[in-house]
């Protein structure tokens, strides 16, 4: 298993990912509502693992530049789809990693990551990255499924499931392991909250800032 065949997994099922009803919805307005009141007019922003584009499509509107890039070209070419139903001049969709992307003189004020950290192969190395891409004092936002809090059924079946090519890689940490590595890369994490309207869907969202 690869990178490669990451993308070609998500290639796959981008058509049905793209039809899949949002489980919370009310959480995910609540994320949505945090995330842009942490964001500035003035701001450039960097969405890693944007999917189909649907939370870009929500949030480019009100910042100054919006970049939201995915591994699956599948996924990328179901979001200009929808860019292109009604057009936001400030976004940009683009098929890429985080490793890919090339820190320049007008770093990023925002990199966002919703349902994406625990899908990256190398964790330490992506934070890393994600810091480089940051400007001074920069934001990153993340909200992440931490399996290892999961239903220990969840986590003895991702390696079935990734055998018969029924699931992607998946990382099993903690919520406490996940902030770990977030200071370790050289962030200061601001505040953890859980956004989820029944219970602890154990998806902290996390905001922290580069030091």
């Amino acid at each position: 298993m690869s990178i490669a065949s990451d993308a070609r997994f998500w290639d796959r099922t981008s058509r049905k990912y793209a039809m899949g009803a949002i489980a919370d919805q009310a959480g995910y307005e609540r994320t949505l509502d945090r995330t842009r009141a942490l964001l500035g007019l003035g701001d450039r922003v960097l969405e890693l693992g944007c999917g189909t584009g649907t939370t870009a499509l929500r949030l480019a509107g009100d910042v100054q530049a919006y970049l939201a890039t995915d591994i699956s070209a599948g996924m990328i070419a179901i979001a200009n789809e929808k860019h292109a139903a009604g057009p936001i001049p400030a976004l940009v969709f683009r098929t890429a990693t985080a490793e890919a992307l090339t820190p320049d003189a007008a770093q990023f004020n925002a990199v966002l990551g919703f349902n994406y950290l625990h899908l990256v192969r190398d964790l330490p190395g992506t934070l890393r990255r994600i810091h480089t891409l940051l400007a001074a004092e920069g934001l990153f936002i993340s909200k992440t499924p931490c399996v290892g809090d999961m239903n220990p059924l969840i986590r003895f079946a991702l390696p079935a499931m990734r055998a018969i090519g029924k699931a992607p890689y998946a990382g099993v940490f903690r919520v406490a392991d996940l902030s770990q590595q977030i200071n370790a890369a050289g962030f200061n994490i601001l505040a953890t909250e859980s956004h989820a309207t029944k219970g602890n869907d154990n998806r902290p969202y996390i905001v922290a800032r580069k030091r």
